[in-house]
């Protein structure tokens, strides 16, 4: 009792100032405002193991206790005014711009239909995963990974082993695939958006993704030959049809996709709306407006029968509407700590990138940018550490060139490291569990990343950056 009434007492003293709706100071956020935000990542990796039918029936209301149970208690303590505010910036700034782009690439790339005979073989599933790698940074690591996974599916549906086939998709279509240009990942665009030049990422990401992509392929070529060896030989039940692509106006769409956010990061209008302190400038909502259109008119151009051949349905991007909604309001106070820098209660973790002197340590900057995008949200945690090295974009790609490499390289690469680390990595999963692969768990999942990218990236680490 003594305790609780030490806690409760200076609570009870600001009272009367919260109704005022005092604007929280990143510096002073207490890290006890992370754990709904980790109680929503927990639930994501546990409940699918020990509670499988109930979280499939109810994760959306899962998600809803964990957001509430974030903003009642930061309403009580900084106003609903506050509150207001975060869910606002939240909604209208980051995750509707965000899942308007999905349900674009989602809507679009199930209008397009490949069908015909595909067998997974080794050398068909490596051709097809470099494919994917280098479409990801033409049409970005979703438009990518949603064009070539249902056909990557169709070709090992007879396959006993091919959870690595789809775990590897993840890796390399989308997330490493997406670290040569600005349309690529969401965290390079951002910085494109604020002056980094577009060759700039091409010409300085190329060697890393080049170096990545290949050990990768590599290592799945051998591991998928031997995983053909051991699955038993496909009976041929039908004649082998030739190969055939339907709703391929929908390649145009795509390509309406792309010109849409090349066009919000190269038109610069001047005219922005204030949505309750959350500002969005005009380039934002014709984006934004471009992207539903684009969708509504692939779903009236395309045929219910080629939506139906690739076992179409709304199910993978509700669940991660839902899901994303709550880790977006949620996350808002990790982001916030991390960007008070040395001040916040996380100066431990940001003190690390820098030595003594000041001066940036490249192979933290990699490993921080990319361990925190794991779990947090990749492109905001890019931005964090690109304003802590320096912020400004000429002197990042002049003198701290390494170290906006680093930064740039950590937030694309390890966004592979968690089914969380970046939005595709989910939509994959959840179609691939539709078309009854058996994908590991959360956890099982970062045993594989663990064991295959982690000791990638520390011989990344010791070739490209130095401590």
């Amino acid at each position: 009792m003594p305790l609780l009434y030490k806690r409760l007492v200076p609570l009870l003293m600001m009272l009367p100032a919260l109704a005022f709706g005092a604007e929280p100071a990143a510096a002073s956020l207490s890290l006890a405002w992370t754990i709904p935000f980790a109680g929503m990542l927990l639930s994501i990796a546990i409940f699918p193991l020990v509670a499988p039918h109930l979280w499939h029936d109810h994760f959306g209301k899962i998600a809803a206790f964990w957001v509430a149970l974030f903003l009642v208690p930061f309403a009580g303590v900084f106003g609903v005014d506050a509150a207001l505010h975060n869910v606002v910036h939240a909604l209208v700034g980051e995750y509707i711009p965000f899942m308007l782009l999905l349900f674009a690439l989602y809507t679009i790339s199930g209008g397009i239909l490949v069908w015909g005979t595909l067998r997974g073989s080794p050398a068909l599933n490596t051709g097809l995963l470099a494919l994917g790698t280098l479409l990801a940074s033409i049409m970005g690591t979703t438009g990518a990974a949603m064009l070539l996974i249902r056909p990557l599916l169709k070709a090992n549906a007879h396959r006993q082993h091919n959870v690595h086939v789809v775990v590897f998709f993840i890796f390399l279509v989308a997330n490493i695939g997406g670290g040569l240009t600005p349309l690529g990942d969401p965290p390079l665009f951002l910085g494109f958006l604020h002056g980094v030049s577009f060759m700039w990422t091409v010409q300085h990401m190329l060697p890393s993704v080049a170096f990545c992509a290949a050990v990768l392929l590599t290592l799945f070529y051998f591991l998928d030959r031997h995983f053909w060896q051991r699955d038993p030989a496909p009976v041929a039940t039908e004649k082998p049809q030739p190969l055939k692509l339907y709703g391929t106006w929908n390649i145009l769409l795509i390509a309406g996709v792309v010109g849409a956010v090349l066009l919000s990061g190269l038109w610069n209008s001047g005219v922005q709306v204030d949505i309750y302190g959350t500002t969005v400038s005009l380039q934002s909502l014709v984006r934004d407006a471009l992207l539903l259109a684009l969708g509504l008119v692939s779903l009236w151009l395309t045929p219910k029968q080629i939506r139906a051949g690739n076992e179409f349905n709304w199910f993978p991007i509700l669940e991660v509407a839902k899901l994303f909604a709550a880790i977006f309001i949620t996350i808002a106070p990790a982001i916030a700590i991390l960007r008070a820098g040395p001040e916040g209660h996380l100066a431990g973790l940001v003190n690390l990138v820098s030595n003594e002197m000041g001066e940036p340590i490249d192979g933290m900057y990699f490993w921080m940018t990319g361990l925190l995008s794991s779990f947090l949200d990749n492109a905001p945690t890019y931005l964090v550490f690109f304003n802590l090295a320096h912020g400004d974009a000429a002197h990042m790609m002049g003198p701290m060139a390494s170290t906006l490499l680093a930064i740039s390289m950590g937030a694309v690469f390890m966004g592979a490291n968690t089914y969380i680390g970046n939005a595709p990595n989910f939509m994959v999963k959840a179609i691939a569990e539709q078309s009854k692969v058996n994908m590991p768990g959360f956890f099982g999942y970062m045993l594989w990343s663990g064991a295959i990218l982690l000791p990638l990236f520390l011989l990344v680490t010791l070739i490209f950056f130095h401590f």
